[in-house]
């Protein structure tokens, strides 16, 4: 599994779960793994947010699948999202700023689902 992508800890152990081995030998396969430098969380999620980046979504969006796959500690303060946000914005709806109010929420919306902060948003539409 890890030949093709990094796997968080727990993914490995969600994927090796389903099928059906030993709880103690996942947990000890895991360990040995970590110990050999083959399973990095560290290593995980800084792919995992340099990819979710690249695909234009936003921190809470990230975040919240970091934790989903079982990590908790992380750091998305290498990243400028404010300025993501606005090229986000731009690459689906242009250049030009909506002028009237139900564009406007709609582009709101469309961020707000890229995972991109109230603060962020507002920032976008103030430039």
């Amino acid at each position: 599994m890890l030949t093709r992508r990094e796997h968080s800890r727990l993914e490995l152990k969600q994927k090796l779960q389903q099928k059906d081995f030993d709880e103690d030998e996942i947990t000890q396969v895991i360990d040995t793994l970590v110990e050999q430098g083959y399973q990095s969380d560290e290593r995980f999620s800084e792919a995992f947010i340099r990819v979710r980046h690249q695909q234009g979504k936003g921190p809470i969006k990230i975040a919240a699948e970091l934790r989903q796959r079982g990590i908790e500690h992380f750091d998305l303060s290498v990243f400028d999202f404010f300025q993501l946000a606005s090229a986000v914005r731009e690459k689906k709806f242009g250049s030009v700023l909506p002028d009237n109010p139900k564009d406007r929420a709609k582009q709101q919306r469309f961020l707000l689902s890229r995972g991109f902060s109230f603060e962020q948003i507002n920032h976008v539409f103030k430039s």
